[in-house]
This record gives structure tokens, sequence and C-alpha cells, in this order.
């Protein structure tokens, strides 16, 4: 199914360019609330952001939809994107908004909607919203003059996501005895995460916290570890924490200043819940992205590595339909059911610091569970509207290389959801024939990217 305005994630874009512009944003509010309007009672929404420029503007025009709908706002203010899949359930809103680009530079925006349940809205009603966003008698959505929505901002509710985290955190540990640098990506988290550290009883270094709407993720945070790695040597920290723009992903840098990615923690989690014989759905929920050594581990222990399409919609889905309570994404983004709806980056790090603690070791021990498979990704940038991967010759390209890795490798090559890009991936066990395959399809789908 084509879509014209969402991708894996909500509808993102650059700030002020379509389809990232106030008029699309007060169009949306108008069309969920449309859809989510249903019978006498009172219907709410609450809005999150994280902390860039642009989110002032597309917070106006989606309280103007959603009023003009004739839903109340609840206003959250910056929080990071779990608090408010968190507060749309407590506060029991028809509707959570986050307005945020999650781990893009600041210029970029978009819109993560949540159902009533705290879970991100299925393609059915992304479909539904798309079918009213370019009706011509838009104006027939609008409610009576009577029934316009009110809007007020909420203060404190970011105290309650941030008991909510610390009540996930084993009542049998305490993180009193570490230093722990928690970087919030001048973001979302920038309040939230580091209070919840201190009041669990870390000793806590805190960087990224002063966004000015143009710092977010910028030389900071997740997507860029370097800072990270410099200060947790600066200060002699025992483990390092970086957070994404709106805390929804989350990778760890051990005390030597080595980064652990996503797939790496979903084993640590595994590992713990299998201990305490709490893992559910015999494995690990994944995307088609995720190292195959993570696979190997989880099968010498017996356990499944489900891999699904790249997206943690997809990721939740899968685990919502087959029991799971683990699943996740390489890059960080961790979903773990027993807590949440969707990924929680400060979450699926105290889940770590928990072991971590209970092991008695360093971070660099606990936190290495396989040796990663060499892995190769890179991108094709291509014309808007081609599809190289149509052309025969790239087909038969492809399916050389599949021939090639068999039973020593993967090979995965997909259509980026937020960029025009290919992304073209190869792991195995000969770092020279993945660089060989991935060149060599590089090549074949740079000669077509630009036919339509």
């Amino acid at each position: 199914m084509t879509r014209k305005y969402f991708g894996t994630d909500g509808i993102r874009g650059q700030s002020n360019v379509f389809p990232m512009t106030p008029d699309l944003a007060m169009r949306v509010g108008i069309a969920v609330g449309t859809i989510f309007r249903r019978g006498d009672h009172t219907h709410r929404v609450v809005i999150g952001k994280d902390t860039r420029l642009s989110g002032y503007m597309l917070e106006n025009a989606l309280v103007a939809g959603f009023t003009a709908a004739g839903l109340n706002v609840y206003l959250l203010g910056p929080i990071p994107t779990p608090a408010v899949a968190m507060l749309t359930r407590s506060l029991r809103a028809d509707v959570g908004v986050m307005i945020s680009a999650s781990h893009n530079p600041f210029a970029d925006n978009g819109i993560k909607l949540f159902g009533p349940d705290g879970y991100k809205m299925s393609d059915e009603i992304e479909a539904r919203i798309e079918a009213l966003l370019d009706r011509d008698n838009f104006h027939a959505q609008l409610a009576r003059s009577n029934e316009i929505g009110r809007a007020s901002r909420v203060d404190g509710d970011i105290y309650r996501y941030i008991e909510f985290v610390k009540r996930t955190l084993p009542r049998d540990v305490t993180l009193h005895g570490l230093r722990v640098v928690v970087d919030c990506a001048n973001g979302a988290a920038y309040k939230a995460a580091p209070t919840a550290l201190w009041e669990l009883g870390a000793d806590v270094v805190a960087i990224g916290t002063e966004p000015d709407g143009l710092n977010i993720n910028k030389e900071c945070g997740s997507t860029y570890p370097r800072t990270l790695q410099e200060k947790v040597h600066e200060v002699r920290a025992d483990i390092g924490i970086a957070l994404d723009g709106d805390a929804d992903r989350v990778i760890i840098v051990d005390e030597q200043g080595s980064v652990i990615d996503g797939d790496q923690l979903m084993a640590v989690i595994a590992g713990n819940l299998v201990e305490d014989k709490e893992l559910k759905g015999g494995g690990v929920v994944a995307t088609v992205m995720s190292n195959l050594g993570l696979e190997r581990h989880l099968n010498g222990m017996n356990l499944d590595l489900v891999r699904t399409k790249v997206g943690d919609r997809y990721v939740v889905e899968h685990m919502r339909k087959n029991g799971y309570n683990v699943g996740g994404e390489q890059s960080g983004h961790i979903v773990l059911s027993d807590f949440g709806t969707t990924g929680d980056g400060l979450v699926a790090a105290l889940q770590v610091l928990a072991a971590v603690k209970r092991a008695g070791k360093p971070v660099s021990e606990v936190c290495r569970k396989f040796e990663p498979v060499p892995q190769l990704l890179r991108n094709v940038r291509i014309s808007a509207g081609a599809a190289p991967l149509e052309d025969g010759n790239v087909k038969k390209a492809v399916a050389d290389a599949e021939a090639e890795l068999k039973g020593r490798g993967r090979l995965v090559i997909r259509p980026s959801g937020t960029e025009p890009l290919i992304r073209v991936m190869a792991e195995g066990d000969d770092p020279a024939q993945v660089e060989r395959v991935v060149s060599g399809l590089i090549d074949v789908i740079a000669s077509v990217r630009t036919a339509a």
C-alpha cells in the first residue's frame, strides 16, 4: 500500500516544507479528531513534543485542528515519546500525539500518533487519516460552534513518568555506587532521565541537557556517541547512557568507552529474563537489520530470533500477536511489553543497569554477549518515484548475491521509509565477501536509480 504522508514512524519531514507544515498539522488534528470522536462523552487528546524550535508551530497547529474537531487538548510540553504513550492510557485520552523527528537533526520534525491503548496507530487507521486529509469538503468534519474543544497546559505529568520509570527497576536493585553519565541529546528527556537516575541512587553526570531549539541530536545523543565516550573517560564513569531526541532509543558506552548497540542490549535483557523465568514467547523479536551474531547467540540458548520489517511498530505488532515481551532494533529502540507499549530508552537502560549491579562485574563484561558478524550497510540515493528494485538487472544481481552468501551470511535490500534511498545491507563471516557483494549491488542499483 502506497502512502502519501505516513512513513515507518508517523509523518516526518523538514519543518515548514510539505508535508511538515502548519496547514497539514492542523488537518491531521481535524482528521484524527473526526475518526476518534465517538459517542457523546468528552473526548481528549494529549500532545507532547521534543525540544525542536518547530515544535511550537506544529503544537499550535495541532491544537487548532483537534479543538476544531471537538476534542479537548492537554499539552504536556517537552516529554519523552514513551511518556506520551503511557499518559495517553493513564489520562484515559482518546488520542496521544508526539511531535518529534526522533534522532533526526533539528530542522526535521514529525507527528507520531497513539491510540487510546497507548500503541501506535495501525496501517489501517493511518490509511483512513490519509483519506480524510485530502478531502475537498474538509469543513464538513468540523464540530459545531458550541462543541469546539478547549486547550490547557498540564504541569507535573513528567513526574508521573519519572515515578513509572523508577518502578521498572527490580526492587532488589539500587544504583548506589554507580557513576553514570547520561547524554539526553538536548532532547525530550533532558529533565526526566537525570532526575530518575539520581533518585534511584546513581552518581549522575548529565550532558546534553541544555536545549535551545536548534541543538537537539547535534553532536550528542545515541547517533553521536563520541561526546558520551569522552565524558565517560573524563569522569571515569562506570557506564554511559545515550538517548536520542525523543528518548525512545538508547545505546550504552562501557567503562572503557566502547559502544554497545541495541542487539547486545536485547541479549542482556533477554538473558536476565531467562534467569528469572520471565521471558515470554521463547525468544526475541527484532527487525531484518539485527546482527546475525544475535541470532546465533539466542539460538545457542534455545531461543528464537523472529525478524520483522524495519520499524518498531512492526516489532510491537508481532510481540502483541504472539506473546513476546522483548523486542527491538539494533539502533537501540527496545520494547519491553511488561512495562510499556513502545520503545523506551530509559526503561531499557535501567534493565541493563540492574544486570550490571546483580553481576557485580564491569559493563564491558556484562554487556558483551556475542561477537557481531561483520556487517556492512550502504545507501543509494534515488530520484523521487524511482523503483530500481523492480528492474530486471537489479533482481538478478540480488539473486546472485543471495546465492553467494547462502549459509554464510544474509542480505537485506529495502527502500527507506523516510528518505529517497535504497538501503543495502549484507553480513557474513567473510568481510571481503560482504564488501564485494555490497559494492556490486550498489553499482547495479546506481545504474538504474533514476528510472521512474
